[in-house]
């Protein structure tokens, strides 16, 4: 693949082409939450490829709040995205930091859930996720990030697979922005198939 797209539209073009070959499957499969779907969606052989990030990174960065000083998500499936992000950020001059939330606390050391530099209490935060689903690992990074004292009011996701992430996390005080809906990736996954 050579050189991105010029255009946000023809980079978002490529972007949901990309989720829709590698990162999406249509069957039957069991979600972690123990749900059956007709729909799985795995973004890591996206957020882990080389353009991926690159897509991904300035295509998050657009959704961040202008007021945030960091992006943090819940490991492993946001690492590659806040590292992208925070890298975009630095590439157009703004001052972003990335940060990693761990699934439990550090079990030597300082004890600590959160890796990175760490900003100061009351800095705003937006939270980035792969896939949302129920909400739930979004949730996650969100109370261990308002534990330490951030304030954190907005998820920014890849796909939303619109299964009540969206309204689980609006209880939380949490807007959810996503970049696509799974419909959107769902289409364009077929379209190749109703084309032979």
């Amino acid at each position: 693949m050579s050189s991105l797209p010029e255009s946000p539209s023809a980079r978002r073009d490529q972007l949901l082409q990309l989720l829709a070959q590698r990162a999406y499957r249509h069957g039957s499969f069991t979600l972690a939450s123990g749900r059956q779907s007709d729909h799985y969606v795995n973004c890591k052989p996206v957020s882990l490829s080389g353009v991926g990030l690159a897509l991904l990174g300035s295509d998050l960065l657009a959704l961040v709040e202008p007021e945030a000083v960091a992006v943090a998500g819940l490991t492993l499936g946001a690492d590659p995205l806040v590292s992208a992000v925070a890298l975009q950020a630095a590439l157009a001059g703004r001052c972003l930091d990335a940060l990693i939330v761990r699934k439990e606390a550090k079990g030597h050391g300082t004890g600590a859930w959160l890796e990175g530099p760490l900003p100061q209490p009351g800095d705003r935060i937006t939270v980035l996720e792969d896939v949302v689903t129920s909400g739930g690992s979004a949730l996650k990074a969100v109370i261990q990030l308002r534990e330490a004292g951030y304030r954190v009011e907005r998820v920014v996701a890849i796909v939303d697979r619109q299964e009540g992430g969206a309204e689980a996390l609006a209880a939380a005080g949490l807007e959810l922005r996503s970049l696509f809906l799974l419909e959107e990736v769902a289409r364009a996954a077929a379209r190749p198939a109703m084309a032979s």
